[in-house]
């Protein structure tokens, strides 16, 4: 078992959250940081005490990093997640897992070729709402699968505004970023899709970000609408939008049904109805999804604007993550958190993956299940919601 030695790749605003859980892991034993803006290494280098790599080719040449962390623009990754896996490193990667299927086929062969730990990091799997519906599907609460929604809302306006900037990038497909809401209802049933149906909301000329000319990819749709068949029968109808009056929770399971049961939310309540000969059972179970912090503010005045704005879902563990929590190591009591408290699980599963050898929660078979579905949606959007199917790399192996 050999410990970490990890180069984080990009030193914007989202790695900020992920050095400190790097460097605060047991199984880590030094962390280094790498940007082509050599100002941003040295803030990261100052905050956090690290040493600077100044290329990315230097991080995947040294013999003393076993492991690299990519948290560059989102269609880099791809691309760089293949060389430092062709360079015999481990790969932390966060979402998407790359912007086209070949990529994503191409990186499930590469860890098949290498037997290397690939993970995405994808935050959703440790939503509240996904856990619960998954610790429910699989006792049975649901009986067989049917239907579920889930979404990413997050309206453009409340993006970063260094991301606004960059108009060349900001114009992303929104279905090039699919997995906060695939992977919530693919992870929670266990299943994969199989075909995929989608359609688009174009902006009109001179928005500035959604148009021709203005972002790298020519895209004009700023939200996405599809409908996915599964393998196991059921079917999953997946928002992906930026132009929408909405704000929190960004990522969302809004309903999941079984032939037993269905589960909805929206905002703060969570309901679980049983189907009986009478008609329904119906249970608020909002107290075990949402987080302690939030329920402990339920009767102010101000709630229910609080939790529209994102108050209370960032850091704050739900009764639903205590069996997982239970698992983490002793030094993350303190340590910094994130996304609906995901992002310490997250890297605790990389790094104990990488450290005994195992195969990761989010490996590339799952990866590329959560991203290939989106990516055909924008597809099928372009040829006016054309079905496409959806291919398949098949389960993961038991190990690496």
């Amino acid at each position: 078992m050999e410990k970490i030695r990890v180069c984080f790749i990009g030193c914007g605003a989202f790695a900020k959250g992920f050095v400190p859980l790097m460097q605060a892991h047991p199984f880590v034993e030094k962390v280094y940081v790498c940007d082509i803006i050599p100002e941003r290494a040295r803030e990261y280098s100052k905050l956090f005490n690290v040493e600077i790599i100044p290329t990315f080719e230097e991080a995947i040449r040294r013999k003393d990093i076993n492991t690299v962390a990519i948290f560059t623009q989102r269609h880099l990754h791809g691309p760089l997640v293949k060389e430092a896996l062709k360079a015999g490193k481990h790969v932390y990667s966060a979402v998407p897992m790359g912007v086209s299927v070949d990529e994503c086929l191409e990186i499930v062969e590469l860890v098949k070729k290498t037997g290397l730990v690939y993970m995405m990091g994808e935050t959703c799997i440790y939503y509240p709402c996904s856990m619960y519906c998954k610790k429910e599907f699989e006792k049975g609460t649901f009986g067989k699968f049917v239907y579920a929604e889930a979404q990413y809302h997050h309206d453009i306006s409340h993006f970063p505004q260094h991301f606004r900037d960059e108009k060349e990038f900001a114009g992303v497909p929104p279905f090039f970023y699919p997995t906060h809401s695939t992977a919530m209802v693919l992870n929670a049933v266990g299943s994969y899709a199989t075909r995929v149906v989608a359609f688009g909301y174009e902006e009109q000329p001179g928005n500035g970000i959604y148009e021709k000319g203005i972002n790298l990819w020519d895209n004009v749709y700023s939200n996405g609408y599809s409908l996915m068949k599964l393998a196991n029968g059921g079917t999953a109808r997946i928002n992906e939008c930026r132009r929408i009056g909405y704000k929190a929770p960004s990522s969302y399971i809004s309903s999941f049904y079984g032939e037993k049961a269905g589960y909805q939310f929206n905002n703060a309540q969570h309901l679980l109805t049983k189907l009986t000969k009478e008609g329904v059972d119906l249970e608020d179970v909002s107290a075990q999804v949402n987080p302690y912090e939030m329920e402990m503010h339920r009767s102010e005045p101000d709630f229910k604007h609080k939790v529209a704005n994102h108050t209370w879902q960032g850091t704050d563990f739900s009764p639903v993550q205590d069996e997982r929590r239970s698992t983490l190591p002793e030094s993350y009591q303190t340590a910094r958190n994130g996304h609906m408290a995901s992002h310490q699980l997250l890297i605790d599963d990389f790094c104990t993956a990488v450290y005994f050898g195992k195969m990761p929660t989010v490996n590339a078979w799952q990866a590329a299940r959560f991203t290939m579905p989106g990516l055909l949606a924008h597809e099928s959007m372009l040829r006016d919601g054309e079905p496409i199917n959806v291919p398949d790399c098949g389960d993961a192996p038991e190990s690496i």
